[in-house]
């Protein structure tokens, strides 16, 4: 049957079922197949928090957004373009972020009376008219399934797993994906199990024959491959970009690396990914709990190993005592927090900019640390790349700051050549003559670091307070200041060893956009399509967060108002406000949800009305 084919610039597709529908897993390779086709890619997992929530209902729906472009891409789309609704939940939660005119493909399957009554619907949609504004796709997968696979004389419950793969294979026919990588994923993954292997695989494959095949289907769809920047890419997550980061940091600074990390949502999957990598003499320990997890990268530090510790929110909270620990010791230590909607248990499964202030200020006594912020799944790479380069170099721990969105998200990730990225080598103090725990080095004010059961070189640290350059324990009130100044003095010194902030858009003049983190792709984009439309507004992101970049307090004052996104009540808003005297606009989105660029478009564009009525 010939087929119309259409070319297009950049598509929104979403799997939306059950938590057990297998929806994750079929974004996940429908994003990774697209970025080997070559494509750019931004991807938004949205499941529920609970394990497993009851099936067919509204606050069960799992989802998986995958944004896929033949150009630069940096967010997860605003709106969807392709909805494919396992049920009638799954069609009631998304169809209001589905674009007017868009595509629904539906499981009638999944429309029943049952379904329809857990969606709270008094009619099927799919029946009554009221989706006539969409281009509606009704097959009843399982149905088709039953006959494909009938011959496997499968128990119907292993058929109905599969319908998930039924509505990868369509997608893949639709938007013209090839077949092989899933492919060889499933032969991988059920290579002890050659039925379950052939049920997925004709399922995959039925997918796909049904599009190829149905006159319904009359339009394929094309995006051309996307121009990026040459070299070898692969999809990653920011979770699997910072786990790659930390063993790659080891490398670069020859220290042996350890991981001692509590399983929390939405970072645990750092810790899977270490446990991966054992063969590079990484080793980790799964502690007991979010306080045993950071003492024994503590301890790990104290002796010669690059040390991280991975937590969301909550366990950053139960850590906050030993971060104040490593502080005095001035002892090296990565901390990543993975922030995700709170207070207390929150949206555990949902992102948010929730944690700035405890990262700030969360400690007891004058404790300072720097803060950085990660801006995409990618970057989550470089930003623990360079918490490594400045907890060695400065003898501090650090904190990294990512979110949920970008962490359990995709995008393209350009693998770098190892001998490209600093060496990050410290220098461990070998000479016992004059040799002071505290004794400092003159430019960084870090304190020397010797390995423990070095001759000559015995020293003891601790929690209380040390004595200028001998370490020893000490309550003398004016040394207690002192050390306290130092400490200080010595983060402060960082801002000369970070980059400059830099505007984009004009240098001065009546709006600024300002923006940290995980926002960036959302303030990126928006800020890009106005500008484009004629706008005069600038935008200035930040990954450096403690200490701000030293050029920041000048930048402010050359603009009339500060717009600052972000995903909390107004957190960086109150701490530039502090600093800098500025007074800040919020754009506060607090709904467990990433930021959208229609959003920043829409304020934007709000104040901008402001100034000209």
């Amino acid at each position: 049957m010939e087929k119309r084919i259409e070319y297009l610039e950049d598509v929104t597709i979403r799997f939306a079922g059950d938590s057990g529908d297998g929806m994750q897993l079929v974004g996940a390779q429908f994003s990774n197949t697209s970025g080997i086709y070559g494509n750019d890619v931004n991807t938004f997992p949205d499941y529920p928090s609970e394990i497993r929530a009851p099936e067919g209902t509204l606050y069960g729906v799992s989802a998986y957004q995958i944004h896929f472009a033949r150009h630069k891409i940096n967010t997860f789309g605003d709106f969807i373009d392709v909805l494919i609704a396992m049920n009638a939940s799954s069609l009631k939660v998304n169809l209001p972020k589905l674009r007017r005119g868009g595509i629904i493909i539906a499981n009638t399957a999944g429309f029943d009376e049952k379904n329809l009554s857990l969606a709270k619907y008094e009619t099927n949609p799919l029946e009554d008219g009221s989706l006539s504004d969409y281009q509606v796709y009704k097959i009843d997968i399982n149905r088709v399934l039953t006959h494909v696979l009938e011959d496997l004389n499968l128990n119907p419950k292993y058929v109905d797993k599969t319908k998930n793969m039924f509505a990868l294979g369509l997608a893949y026919w639709l938007f013209n994906r090839p077949l092989e990588a899933t492919e060889n994923w499933l032969k991988a993954k059920f290579a002890k199990k050659p039925d379950i292997l052939e049920a997925n695989l004709r399922a995959l494959k039925a997918g796909w024959n049904y599009g190829a095949s149905r006159e319904e289907f009359a339009i394929q769809y094309h995006i051309p491959k996307a121009d990026l920047e040459p070299g070898i890419y692969r999809n990653i997550t920011g979770n699997e970009a910072v786990a790659i980061g930390l063993v790659i940091a080891a490398k670069r600074a020859n220290l042996p690396l350890f991981l001692g990390s509590y399983p929390i949502t939405p970072a645990t999957e750092i810790l899977h990914f270490i446990s991966g990598f054992k063969k590079f003499g990484v080793k980790h320990l799964q502690a007991e709990d979010e306080i045993a997890g950071i003492c024994s990268a503590i301890g790990a530090s104290f002796g010669g190993y690059l040390a991280a510790t991975t937590t969301s929110g909550p366990g950053l909270s139960l850590k906050v005592e030993s971060i104040g620990l490593a502080v005095m010791l001035e002892l090296p230590l990565i901390i990543v927090d993975v922030q995700r909607a709170g207070p207390s248990t929150g949206l555990p499964t949902k992102p948010e900019q929730s944690d700035l202030f405890i990262a700030m200020y969360g400690r007891h006594g004058e404790a300072p640390l720097p803060i950085l912020a990660a801006t995409s799944a990618a970057d989550c790479f470089n930003m623990t790349i360079e918490a490594a380069r400045i907890a060695l170099k400065y003898m501090t721990p650090v904190i990294l700051l990512t979110d949920g969105y970008i962490a359990q998200g995709t995008n393209p990730f350009k693998i770098p050549k190892l001998e490209e990225l600093p060496d990050l080598t410290p220098t461990f103090v070998t000479d016992p003559e004059n040799f002071q725990p505290y004794k400092r080095d003159p430019v960084t004010l870090a304190r020397l670091w010797a390995l423990p059961g070095t001759p000559g070189l015995e020293h003891r640290i601790g929690g209380l307070e040390k004595e200028d350059i001998t370490g020893l324990v000490s309550h003398d009130p004016l040394n207690h200041q002192k050390m306290v100044e130092i400490r200080q003095k010595k983060i402060d010194g960082i801002v000369n060893d970070i980059p400059d902030a830099v505007v984009e858009g004009e240098q001065e003049g009546d709006l600024l956009i300002v923006g940290w983190g995980g926002t960036y792709g959302a303030i990126k984009d928006a800020f890009e399509k106005m500008r484009q439309s004629g706008y005069k507004i600038s935008m200035c992101h930040l990954r450096y967060l403690n200490p701000f970049p030293k050029n920041l307090g000048d930048i402010l004052k050359r603009f009339r108002r500060i717009l600052i996104p972000e995903l909390n009540n107004g957190q960086l808003r109150a701490i530039l406000a502090s600093k800098y005297l500025v007074r800040g606009i919020g754009l506060n989105k607090i709904q467990g949800l990433p930021l959208k660029a229609i959003e920043v478009e829409m304020k934007v564009k709000e104040l901008l009305n402001e100034v000209r009525s």
